[in-house]
């Protein structure tokens, strides 16, 4: 059901909106770009966060998440059974590692928002198709953003997909509204039921993030207060674009023009 109160909440942006968070979007995914020929087994993922601040930097933009609630690096890096907002630090990458990096920018006020699965040399089968499962889950999840539509159809539509691969979506960690906010309304879960919440209208911009995991979709957050890891260990894969909903659809502003 619709809520009044959410949908009172949710922000419709402007036509003249969409070329600012085009331009914050294709430099996220400009970066996101950049930093996949340095992401090989014995790198830090410091020195990975680091070649991500500065790029950003470089085109005059923030990194969105650098003193957000108090965080203090550029980019979430998660490895393996890292579910999310994995803090980049001295760990040296491995082959067979799979990685996702999150990366959020402001540019002149507007935020783009991404991420994606990098796998480290050679890669295990089945980790490799948890990494396809989860970009095809947010493609699904894209694919059912129009006008009308509501935030449960996209939920369903990850869900639905993932689970019919035998994998599971995270419950505990959603996307969001965006634009000139970094986190605002509406949540987007990644499970749901059609017809189900917020009805989607032209002008809303959303983030579509599932997180998929091997195993259980139970997570625990450490004690360092970001970092949410897989209950059984298992391994867990996410992909993120930035998107918003127009008069035909949806336009996806993070997409790479490589």
């Amino acid at each position: 059901m619709d809520d009044p109160a959410q949908r009172r909440s949710i922000k419709l942006h402007a036509a003249e909106d969409f070329a600012p968070m085009r331009r914050a979007g294709r430099l996220v995914a400009a970066a996101l770009d950049m930093i996949a020929a340095h992401v090989r087994p014995g790198i830090t993922t410091a020195e990975l966060d680091r070649l991500c601040h500065e790029f950003v930097l470089d085109h005059g933009a923030r990194p969105a998440s650098l003193g957000y609630n108090g965080y203090a690096h550029a980019t979430c890096i998660s490895l393996n059974h890292v579910v999310c907002h994995g803090i980049p630090g001295e760990r040296r990458l491995a082959e067979g590692d799979i990685l996702n990096i999150d990366l959020a920018v402001v540019l002149d006020g507007w935020h783009g928002d991404s991420s994606r699965m990098y796998g480290v040399g050679k890669v295990g089968t089945r980790a490799a198709r948890l990494m396809e499962v989860a970009r095809e889950a947010m493609m699904c999840g894209i694919a059912a953003i129009r006008p009308g539509a509501t935030v449960g159809d996209i939920g369903h539509a990850i869900q639905r997909h993932v689970e019919a691969e035998r994998f599971s979506v995270v419950r505990d960690f959603c996307g969001h509204g965006l634009g000139r906010v970094y986190h605002d309304a509406p949540n987007i879960l990644n499970y749901g039921r059609r017809g189900e919440g917020a009805r989607l209208r032209p002008g809303m911009f959303l983030t579509v993030e599932p997180m998929v995991n091997a195993g259980r979709p139970e997570v625990k957050v450490l004690s360092d207060g970001w970092t949410a890891v897989t209950r059984d260990r298992s391994l867990s894969a996410q992909f993120e674009h930035s998107v918003g909903v127009t008069e035909a659809g949806c336009e996806i502003f993070t997409l790479s023009e490589g």
